[in-house]
Parts: C-alpha cells; structure tokens; sequence
C-alpha cells in the first residue's frame, strides 16, 4: 500500500507540475535540462572510466593469491530438467579450489527433482534441495532456504542455464577481497545472440549495460547486481538479513540495501557469465514487465532510506538519483506530450503548423533515441569490436527495440503498481527454450524425411507393377 500511494503521489505531482506550467514557463525546456544531465553524467563516467584505465595501466592492482574464500554456488531452478545438468558439468569444470554447488528445486512440475537428486549423487561436493509443493514462493526464498544449507565465505548465484569459463572465479574473486565490498557482479552476455533478431537486440542490451555498470563502478557509484553470477561476501548478506522474500526482483532489491548498509559492489567486467536469450516475443515481454516492476517497486520502497543513510556514500546517493531519472523521464516525456494533444486539440491549432508546441515534444523524444543510439554503437564498438556499420545497424534496431518495450511498459507497470495486487509468483525466465526450437526442427525434418521414404517406396512399386505388367 505504502508503494501504491507514494506513486500516485509521484504522478499526481508530475501532472499537476506540467499542466500549471506549461501555461507559465515551457516544460520542454525543464525536460531537455534533465536531458543533458543525463548527457553530462555519461560523458563523466565514460571520462572516469578512461582515467581508471590508464592508472591501472600505470599501478597495476596486486592480487593477493592466497585469498580462496570457501564458495557456495546456488542455482534455483524451478521446471529446469532441459538446461540443469548441462550448468553443473560446465560449473565442476571450474578452476578453483573451494567451492560446493546447491541446486535447489523449487516446486518443478517436470523431472527437475530427479535430475538433480542424480547430480549429487554423481558429484562429492553437489547439494540438492528439494522445495515442499507449498513453499513459500518467490526466487529470494528459494535463496533464503539454500543459505541455511550453505558453507561458504562467499555466495555466488547462477540461473539455472549459466555457462561459464573455468577462470571465471579466479577472475571474480580479488574483486571481492578489500573489506568495504560485499558484493560483485559479473557481465552477462547472450549465449545465442545469434539465432534472431529478438536475442541479437537482447545482447546488445546487456553491452549497454555492461558500459553503464563499468561506469558506475569507475566513479563508485551504485553498482547494481543482476542476479546471474553475483558473488556476495557472507557477511554483508548476514549484515542486511538475507534476500528479501517480499521482492519480485531478487538482485536489485538486495543491490539498494547493501548501498544503504554502506557495502560497495563492484563490476567485474572480464568475468563473463552466458546465459540463453529468449527467442519470443511473450516470455521476453513477461521478463522485462518483472526486471521493469521490481525496478520501480524497489525504488519506491528505498528511496527514503537511501536518502537518509549515514553509510551510504555521497556518489553511491547522486549515481542512484541520476538514475531514478531514467524512470521519471518516460512518464514526464508521455504527460507532456497527451497535455500538449490535449491543449492543441481545445485551442484549435492547426496540428501541422510548424508554430504548435508538439513539435519540440517530437524533437526532444528524437534526442532521446539518439541518445540512446549513441550509448549502444559506443557500447558495441568498445566491448563487442563490432565494425562501424554493423554497429550502426545494431545500435538502430536496439535503440528501437528498447524504446517500443520500456515506454509502454512503464505505464503498464505504473497502473498495474496503483490498481493490481502484488503477486509474489517467481515468474521466472523459460529456459531450454533453443534445445526444445532444435528439438522441433529436427522432429520435422524427421518427418518430411519419412515422407518422403513413402513416396519413394509408392514411386518403386508402381514401377514394378508397370514393369511386371
């Protein structure tokens, strides 16, 4: 309830402020101002990112090779039967000392239980959990109870389809060590980017992604973590009370109230963790209204206590505000424009006089795409060595993709916060998805060939019937 009225507060005051002021002062001028402090803030953290890159070059870190916390490795799975025991091969092949797995199977329907139950019986340091069918629900429960069966300094976290290289601990963990950090996240990168359009936007996402994290953490902001190989530090998750059972979004809630307990959380942007795209347009719909809703929820809930934190850092405090704005800018940008239809509509305006004032709403949403043009073919250039023209290409069909997603998505999310119940169902990512698209292209093909072996065999007997004859 407390999310739901702080909300409509939010959009009563935003519409309230564009409808008076619009007849006072030009509210386009206040949208482009924000604009630009979005601009200035990403050409800082690039600069920033550029001068920790020089002064690494120059003073290189010193790891310390005796740091080999202990690591407990979770994968929730819930109907995983098609990807799970794939994950676990790829993740014993791991080139690192101490480390156990704990699969937890929460309230499968498939063969999940007993695949799993398999795994620990092949593998010496494999735990496996299984779920009672009326647990309590939710990816953070599911954590909760994994981490009482846990041994490790250090938790670390995969979806149920990770693949990772065998350094990838190696590479995450003296991130972890210094004694102000209590979490690290590591890229994530589309293992099937490849298979269509949906997937190739989708890991151009995560590449923008992976640029705005390396930023934030190069000017120590709010480093968020993103659920698919987090390594968290032991005590700092004993320090905020586990993961948050009321939360649809496991990672960012947990990532806001570490900052608010003072913890950093660093990016680690050389250990990569894949994981499988989706390859429709329902199930990745479905995904982002979750990452989108939690997202808006987890601000709404923390916004007060992060303001108000003693511990949290002065640039952790301005990263997360700057970032607040990418949420407060859709809604702005749509008030602004239906107030102005609505203005130009009661005053009788020719709507293509070059004079009304929807044009300069027209313009300001065309430097909003090409903001957003710009930051994906840097990101493509700089992380992927994707050529100039296909970055060009890409960055276009992402930057539409992502704006026909998240702007209609926020004003579904935003009534669905006002008007709807919370629904604490995991609503988890399809997994297996590609296995099952090759599973029925090759049943096809079996088909088409067993046909065509009929046709064949009709073809031969009726020449051996004209033959005979």
């Amino acid at each position: 309830m407390r999310e739901r009225i702080l909300l409509f507060l939010i959009l009563f005051g935003l519409g309230v402020f564009l409808y008076i002021f619009q007849n006072v002062i030009d509210t386009t001028k206040g949208f482009v101002i924000l604009c630009v402090c979005m601009v200035f803030y990403g050409l800082y953290s690039i600069a920033a990112t550029k001068y920790q890159k020089r002064k690494l070059k120059k003073h290189p870190p010193v790891i310390n090779e005796d740091y080999k916390p202990f690591v407990s490795i979770m994968i929730p799975a819930h109907n995983e039967e098609s990807v799970i025991a794939n994950t676990v091969e790829n993740i014993e092949q791991l080139d690192y000392p101490n480390f156990e797995i704990i699969i937890i199977d929460d309230r499968s329907s498939d063969n999940t239980a007993s695949v799993i139950k398999n795994l620990e019986n092949s593998y010496e340091n494999v735990i496996a959990i299984i779920r009672e069918p009326d647990a309590y629900p939710g990816k953070s429960a599911v954590l909760n109870d994994a981490l009482e069966h846990a041994k490790g300094e250090a938790i670390l976290v995969f979806d149920a389809d990770a693949t990772v290289e065998p350094d990838f601990l190696n590479k995450l963990i003296p991130n972890l060590e210094p004694a102000d950090v209590g979490a690290v996240q590591a890229r994530k990168i589309i293992r099937n980017k490849d298979t269509n359009l949906l997937t190739r936007c989708q890991n151009n996402e995560y590449t923008m992604d992976t640029q705005l994290q390396v930023g934030r953490d190069a000017v120590k902001g709010a480093v968020e973590l993103r659920g698919n190989g987090e390594l968290i530090k032991r005590i700092a998750l004993d320090d905020i009370g586990g993961w948050n059972n009321e939360t649809i979004t496991d990672d960012l809630d947990m990532s806001t109230r570490l900052h608010i307990k003072g913890w950093d959380i660093r990016f680690c942007p050389d250990a990569c963790v894949y994981e499988e795209g989706i390859i429709y347009l329902f199930p990745l719909f479905r995904q982002r209204r979750r990452w989108l809703e939690g997202t808006i929820r987890r601000y709404l809930e923390y916004s007060w206590q992060a303001m108000c934190s003693k511990k949290m850092s002065l640039r952790a405090q301005f990263d997360m505000a700057m970032y607040i704005t990418e949420f407060i800018m859709p809604m702005w940008f749509m008030m602004e424009v239906i107030f102005r239809i609505i203005k130009l509509f009661a005053d009788k305006v020719d709507p293509f006089s070059l004079h009304n004032t929807l044009w300069s709403s027209l313009i300001v949403s065309s430097v909003v795409g090409f903001g957003f043009f710009m930051t994906i073919r840097y990101s493509l250039r700089r992380y992927d060595n994707v050529p100039r023209l296909s970055a060009i290409k890409q960055a276009l069909e992402t930057t539409i993709y992502m704006l026909t997603i998240w702007f209609p998505m926020e004003i579904f999310i935003c009534g669905k916060i006002l008007f709807c119940k919370k629904n604490m169902n995991w609503g988890k990512t399809a997994h297996g998805l590609v296995l099952e698209e090759k599973m029925k292209i090759k049943e096809r093909i079996t088909k088409e060939i067993q046909t065509l072996q009929s046709k064949l065999q009709n073809i031969q007997a009726k020449l051996q019937d004209v033959l005979k004859s």
